[in-house]
C-alpha cells in the first residue's frame, strides 16, 4: 500500500547573523592595479606548487581576483614566478 504524500514544506529555516563588512586586502590599500612585478605580494595568493588561491581562500573579491590572476599570469611568462614547483 502507497504512502500518502506530505504535503508540508520543509526548508531549512535561515538564521540572519550579521557579519562585519570586510574588503580584500587590495581594496583597503585602494589599489586599482595589482602589479606583476609585487613578487612577495602574488606569491601569499599562491600554493606552494604554483596554483592560485581561490577567492574563498584568499578573501578577494571578484574583480580584485581577476586583476590577481592577470598579474600572477603575466609575471609567469616574464619568468618572475613558476608555472609549477
Amino acid at each position: 500500500m502507497p504512502r500518502p504524500q506530505q504535503t508540508t514544506n520543509r526548508r531549512k529555516k535561515f538564521t540572519a547573523t550579521i557579519r562585519e563588512q570586510t574588503q580584500c586586502r587590495f581594496c583597503r590599500e585602494g589599489k586599482a592595479y595589482v602589479d606583476y612585478k609585487d613578487i612577495e605580494t602574488l606569491q601569499k595568493l599562491l600554493t606552494n606548487r604554483g596554483k592560485i588561491f581561490s577567492r574563498k581562500r584568499s578573501g578577494n573579491c571578484a574583480g580584485c581576483q581577476r586583476k590577481v590572476k592577470a598579474a600572477i599570469k603575466r609575471a609567469r611568462f616574464m619568468a618572475l614566478l613558476p608555472y609549477t614547483a
